[in-house]
């Protein structure tokens, strides 16, 4: 089951979610709807303490089992805090990454394993999937030039997971496009190496032709 007002953004590092979220928010408060805009990690106040020991530091402070366990820790508190009250109050949640990066991230690119990643999904998330899910995808290479271009003149210190090595990343990437294969009533692949008008305007075809807005 899925939850129809319920929009997640997801691709590998520097796809441009985070902008394109920001942009989807827009056009939907224009049409007068409550739009609650979030991300993963974090999202809710447990959520983005735990999000701080994912993001930062040496890339190997983790076992992966271990970091996929602390993902699912902060999806609980996300979920039980902002997304279901949310939905439940007839707003639309747009979420800078969900499961799907769990998938890929966890899941694939650091060998935990599909099943392992649906049993802990089924046990937190339950019903409550997104309807839609927008998958940017860009060339490994262009992805991490943008990352690091970013991270120049960001003095957050969230690069964990840019740092990792370029196979990661590729393993990534396979991961989300072969998520979106096996998926696609609920996944949208698009090129994010067009320009952010071009890539916005798609990413409003998909949710105007296959949500109720």
């Amino acid at each position: 089951m899925t939850q129809p007002r319920f929009i997640t953004l997801e691709g590998g590092e520097g796809a441009g979610k985070s902008t394109q979220a920001r942009a989807l928010r827009t056009r939907l408060e224009a049409l007068g709807h409550e739009v609650v805009l979030t991300r993963e990690p974090g999202g809710a106040p447990g959520a983005e303490a735990i999000r701080h020991l994912l993001v930062t530091g040496d890339t190997g402070r983790w076992t992966p089992l271990a970091e996929t366990l602390l993902h699912f820790a902060a999806r609980e508190d996300h979920l039980a805090h902002t997304i279901r009250p949310a939905l439940a109050r007839g707003a639309w949640v747009v979420s800078d990454r969900f499961v799907d990066s769990t998938f890929a991230y966890q899941g694939g690119a650091q060998g935990v394993g599909e099943e392992t990643v649906k049993a802990l999904s089924a046990l937190v998330i339950g019903a409550d999937m997104p309807a839609l899910t927008i998958i940017l995808d860009l060339p490994v290479e262009t992805g991490l030039a943008r990352a690091h271009s970013r991270a120049g003149v960001d003095n957050s210190g969230e690069d964990r997971y840019e740092r990792m090595e370029q196979v990661f990343h590729q393993t990534l990437r396979d991961a989300f496009l072969a998520i979106a294969k096996a998926q696609p009533e609920r996944c949208v692949v698009i090129d994010a190496s067009q320009s952010e008008e071009d890539v916005a305007r798609q990413i409003w075809h998909s949710v105007t032709s296959r949500l109720a807005t």
